[in-house]
């Protein structure tokens, strides 16, 4: 407390409490700003993912209401902070189609990500087969037909974000990335990407 502050609280108890309270106020709104300014400068934004590769290496429809799959996606995660790094500490993985998991979940290892910088992970997923509806695994067969399948590969999990030596606490993540594959029955290997625009995500 300045000596202004401690001067004049020895004018009396009443000053002394408007004085104090004026002094906090001040220590308050200082605070206030600190805080508000390093916000502006360290605020972070959300990652950003994008598909940019698909390989399907079996996909077995035939012991419905069974669904056996293996896939593998090579996804870019870019982080736009110039001035905040991101920890995924729990990442996890799987394939939908039609809103229905066609893979069990896969966790990935964890990850870090430097200030403004992108990298590319390329989980496996699936191997185990994975009970679904009938209209699934007939909807899956119908546009196996066609050569055009959408899927959605989605990730969830917790992350967080690190500025200097500060980090925050964990904060839920859900990446949703829907894609259409130009996938024809039986075939095997990497397959073309119709459309796979940038991915939803929600913090």
């Amino acid at each position: 407390m300045t000596e202004e502050c401690i001067h004049h609280m020895k004018k009396g108890p009443g000053h002394s409490r408007r004085v104090f309270c004026t002094c906090l106020t001040i220590l308050l709104l200082l605070i206030a700003v600190t805080a508000l300014v390093l916000w502006l400068v360290y605020r972070p934004y959300k990652p950003k993912f994008k598909v940019v590769g698909a390989a399907i290496y079996d996909l077995n429809t035939t012991s419905s209401p069974l669904i056996s799959t293996t896939m593998q996606f090579t996804v870019l995660a870019r982080n736009p902070n110039k001035r905040v790094s991101i920890y995924y500490d729990r990442l996890y993985t799987f394939a939908s189609y039609r809103n229905e998991a066609i893979t069990p979940q896969v966790m990935l290892p964890p990850l870090f990500q430097d200030k403004h910088s992108t990298v590319a992970v390329s989980p496996v997923i699936g191997g185990a087969p994975v009970p679904v509806a009938i209209e699934v695994a007939n909807g899956l067969l119908i546009d196996e037909a066609c050569g055009v399948v959408g899927l959605r590969l989605v990730f969830l999990g917790r992350l967080r974000w690190k500025a200097g030596a500060i980090r925050t606490r964990h904060k839920g993540v859900y990446v949703a990335c829907d894609m259409l594959l130009g996938l024809k029955k039986g075939f095997v290997g990497q397959v073309p990407l119709l459309a796979a625009p940038g991915c939803k995500v929600d913090v």
